[in-house]
């Protein structure tokens, strides 16, 4: 409440008219309050500090030297005054050396600009306002920013060559998140290195039958080791697909059409194959079973049969074991749908009974345990109207609605873009949207930063513990707090490899949390795939457990903070940087005979199908195993030699 009083009296000064200069040399000092900026005519600034990395043809120029080291909130989200679609840049240094420091394009509604940072006293910034969107005249303030102890700030970042970022996902295997544009024809990756850069590679490919235009997801439905991604457009569907050592990708576009909103990637029907599912907008929605023999099958009916599907996450609402589904709906049927998963891929609707299906029109939920009691709960975001209805699961999938003056009743902000993560490691999980990010102050009640980014992909762009948004050319990042962390990622073996489907529960002194491994959420966006957690103060984790999709539970003990570990279902690595295994077999996808590297040529072998049946042992004939008899489908081959058991995934053609 404090921030709110402080940002209206400052912004109820009277506007202060400065005539902005039009180069870098002869910027117009401002100070705190409200300005009213003339057409934008000036010499363009060169250096992008925020939105798409293309200059503009024209700009203006100011100058803030703050007295004292202060939190300052740039923006042209004035109240009372006309939304202009503007962009900002905040520089540090000389006009001939420019450094981009902050940014703002599209923070605010209507397209406004807000662009938050640390401002020490004495120090001259920079303000270059450019008419890349627009060049009427608008109105911005500079006002301090008091900032409350539990948020966290976050400074632009743009990447150079890269633009129209979709998705924040480890894309090449070493625990880091890179940024994937989807296009047409072929796709951009930005792979994280070292140190906070990005190596920009391209994918070509064929032209894609439908673009990423509504939706894009991220998933190795094949199980190869590469994740593929699945575009989704107003026509249809489009899987790019990538082949066994990731170098290069095909397009398979479904021939029925389908008005994609949502797309996830999900295990449908627990039988270990990674599946494909897409909201359908004037239509019964779509998925895609994957039949364990590289093809992917249209089906249609059975998970929400009426138009109107925005969307769609998958998550565990009962708690039993099983990747139900929730759509958020609007249009022209904007009853919810809430349908429980029987284990078999059988959907039934429980939205009427829970009173759910009302006509609240939303294009997307934010799913995650608000209260850390085991069981996940939603906040249904408004995109239209004034309601966000946030409900608390009583622990079998039914929900009761939160007491009034919990934070999320009264906020105004509309949008599409709903998520839900520990932005600043507390151990309580936040909601982004709606024009701020709330956090969660783990009473039942949310704080509001309206000046925080606006929504995208979501993922750890810095490998530094705090998850970061992803923008159209970069990423926004979270410059952190001194709270600690724990990243898992699970990879399954009997499971589909990217563990889509699997819960993780980290146990601290702060409680019990859960995540469930999810591609897709939102509406839009991919982000990471793996389960972060905030500890607040807690130095150690007491356990971990992983329930596989399958059902299977494994618990580890004393694993370290501050750090990721890609657990593999049956064995544990604990990485930052995970080392390839020595042990591979070939060829894969295979039909007759693979052969093995890595183990003795000899070795004891068992072959286990999806369910965890052993269906085939022997011994290998050097270094070769024959899988001749084996129906189509995904399998894990261990194999026993005087080094242990190891174990790889393959599939049978």
């Amino acid at each position: 409440m404090k921030s709110l009083v402080h940002a209206l009296a400052l912004a109820s000064l009277f506007p202060l008219v400065s005539n902005a200069q039009f180069t870098c040399a002869t910027a117009v000092a401002v100070g705190l309050g409200v300005h009213t900026a003339p057409a934008v005519s000036g010499t363009a600034p060169a250096s992008i500090c925020a939105g798409q990395n293309t200059v503009a043809t024209a700009g203006l120029w100011y100058a803030f030297t703050p007295a004292t080291d202060m939190v300052v909130a740039v923006s042209s989200y004035v109240t009372g005054y006309p939304y202009i679609d503007t962009r900002l840049h905040v520089y540090t240094g000389t006009c001939d050396a420019l450094v981009c420091y902050s940014g703002g394009d599209d923070e605010g509604p209507g397209y406004t600009s807000i662009a938050t940072f640390n401002a020490t006293g004495g120090t001259t910034y920079t303000l270059a306002w450019d008419n890349f969107w627009s060049g009427d005249a608008f109105t911005f303030s500079v006002l301090e920013s008091w900032v409350p102890e539990n948020v966290v700030l976050f400074a632009n970042n743009p990447i150079a060559g890269l633009s129209g970022v979709r998705g924040a996902v480890d894309m090449n295997n070493d625990g880091k998140d890179d940024l994937v544009a989807p296009g047409v024809p072929g796709f951009n990756v930005a792979y994280q290195t070292e140190g906070g850069a990005f190596t920009v590679t391209n994918f070509p490919t064929s032209p894609a039958t439908n673009s990423a235009s509504w939706s894009f997801a991220v998933g190795d439905w094949d199980s190869n080791g590469h994740r593929d991604l699945l575009y989704g457009g107003g026509n249809g569907a489009t899987f790019m697909t990538a082949n066994g050592d990731g170098t290069a990708y095909t397009q398979f576009s479904p021939p029925q059409y389908i008005f994609c909103q949502r797309t996830n990637f999900v295990d449908l029907n627990n039988d270990g194959h990674l599946d494909a599912f897409s909201c359908h907008d004037v239509d019964a929605n779509v998925a895609f079973i994957n039949n364990g023999a590289g093809q992917l099958v249209y089906t249609q009916g059975g998970y929400g049969n009426t138009c109107g599907n925005y969307g769609s996450i998958f998550t565990d609402i009962d708690n039993n074991g099983s990747m139900d589904l929730f759509v958020a709906k609007c249009g022209c049927d904007p009853e919810d749908l809430l349908m429980l998963n029987n284990g078999t891929g059988a959907f039934a609707n429980t939205a009427p009974a829970l009173g759910l299906a009302d006509g609240h029109q939303s294009w997307s939920s934010a799913w995650g345990d608000f209260d850390n009691d085991g069981d996940m709960d939603v906040l249904i975001g408004a995109s239209s109207g004034a309601v966000h209805k946030l409900l608390y699961n009583t622990g079998d999938g039914t929900f009761t609605d939160a007491p009034p003056g919990n934070g999320m009743d009264l906020w105004a902000g509309l949008s599409i873009e709903w998520t839900a993560h520990d932005f600043n490691n507390d151990g309580w999980i936040d909601i982004l949207g709606g024009g701020a990010l709330h956090y969660n102050n783990g009473d039942g009640t949310f704080s509001h930063d309206p000046n925080a980014p606006g929504n995208g992909p979501i993922g750890d762009l810095d490998h530094n513990g705090f998850l970061d948004i992803a923008s159209g050319d970069g990423f926004r990042n979270n410059q952190g707090n001194d709270n600690n962390w724990i990243r898992i990622n699970p990879q399954g073996t009997i499971s589909n490899r990217d563990a889509i489907g699997a819960r993780v529960t980290v146990t601290s002194a702060l409680g019990t949390q859960i995540r469930d491994i999810r591609s897709g959420d939102g509406f839009s966006h991919m982000s990471f795939i793996g389960a972060h957690f905030g500890l607040g103060t807690d130095t150690e984790v007491v356990q971990v457990s992983i329930r596989w999709p399958n059902g299977t539970v494994e618990t580890f003990q004393d694993l370290a903070i501050n750090t990721t570990h890609t657990i593999v279902e049956n064995t544990i690595t604990a990485v930052a940087d995970p080392a390839p295994s020595a042990f591979a077999v070939a060829p894969n996808p295979a039909q007759e005979v693979i052969t093995l590297s890595g183990v003795a040529p000899n070795s004891a072998y068992a072959v286990v199908e999806a369910s965890g049946r052993t269906v085939q042992v022997g011994q290998a004939v050097n270094g070769r195993v024959s899988v001749q008899a084996l129906p189509p489908g995904a399998y894990m081959l261990q194999v026993t030699s005087t080094d242990g058991t190891q174990s790889s995934r393959f599939v049978k053609q």
